[in-house]
């Protein structure tokens, strides 16, 4: 490019254009021109690649509009759709799976779900493991689809809110302290049994007991002595025939051996007593006891 220089005159005068002096090449040429070519190359080169690795991304992640993959973003918040694994904690209000088909929590370790308060403190813990499953609350409680309480567990008791309890186990249930239940009934044609086998088997009720067999007989076995007692009240056998076959029969001897054995007498009134045994009745002799 030619630089010009110029003269201003005033009118009527004249004077000779001067001859150009110095001339000046503006521009980019040489070694510079080819470094600057090859950096705009690299800078497309690089482009291209963003570009396709970008495409790539979105392809192998599977970006649409509504969301990532199995992930989709709706109105109630986020849908996952098929298994899903994550590698760090997941904080969620609400978890639940499609109405088709059941929710599914699998790890190669432990499960746990935690419950927080506003400080951030465990409240609650559910741990699922490969041999236990733990709960640490101050409370446990299952609940019905009407929202009655089946089962709750706390510091002081257990509380089955069941109308019938069931035990299916082969030897029954066993209890190593008291048990308070108002009924004790077997299955349908099957037998009922209170066994105590090291200790005493003990009943007591304010009211009463009542003991009933509507399709069978009652048995009551025990190594040393069976005690029915009253404290305000009678004694009753209700039966066609009371039968006692096991009792101790003496032989004959004199008058006044009684051989450690007694009699077993009644009053009108029901009540039972003992009299000595003797060669004959001696009921007469103790019938004081019935006045």
């Amino acid at each position: 490019m030619v630089r010009e220089q110029y003269t201003t005159t005033t009118p009527g005068t004249s004077l000779e254009r001067p001859k150009n002096e110095y001339i000046y090449k503006i521009g980019i040429y040489g070694w510079r021109k080819r470094c600057l070519y090859l950096f705009v190359l690299l800078l497309l080169i690089i482009l291209v690649v963003n570009f396709s690795l970008t495409i790539w991304i979105l392809k192998v992640m599977w970006f649409s509009p509504t969301g990532m993959g199995h992930l989709r973003v709706t109105k109630e918040g986020l849908r996952l759709e098929g298994e899903s694994e994550f590698l760090f904690p997941l904080y969620a209000k609400e978890i639940h799976s499609r109405v088709d088909s059941s929710l599914l929590l699998q790890s190669t370790h432990n499960v746990t779900v935690n419950a927080r308060n506003s400080n951030g403190e465990v409240t609650g813990r559910l741990n699922v493991g490969p041999k236990m499953v733990e709960f640490h609350s101050q409370q446990f409680q299952i609940n019905s689809n009407d929202g009655k309480p089946l089962f709750t567990v706390d510091e002081n008791e257990v509380v089955i809110g069941t109308d019938k309890l069931r035990v299916t186990g082969p030897e029954g249930a066993l209890f190593e302290h008291s048990v308070e239940t108002p009924l004790v009934k077997a299955e349908a044609f099957k037998q009922l049994r209170l066994e105590s086998p090291t200790r005493s088997l003990s009943m007591d009720a304010p009211r009463g007991i009542n003991i009933k067999a509507q399709a069978g007989n009652i048995e009551a076995l025990s190594q040393m002595d069976i005690k029915l007692h009253s404290s305000d009240g009678v004694l009753l056998l209700d039966a066609e025939t009371v039968r006692l076959p096991k009792l101790p029969e003496g032989a004959r001897g004199g008058s006044g051996i009684s051989q450690g054995l007694y009699e077993i007498c009644v009053c009108p009134d029901g009540k039972l007593y003992l009299s000595v045994a003797g060669v004959g009745s001696t009921c007469q002799e103790y019938s004081r006891v019935c006045q």
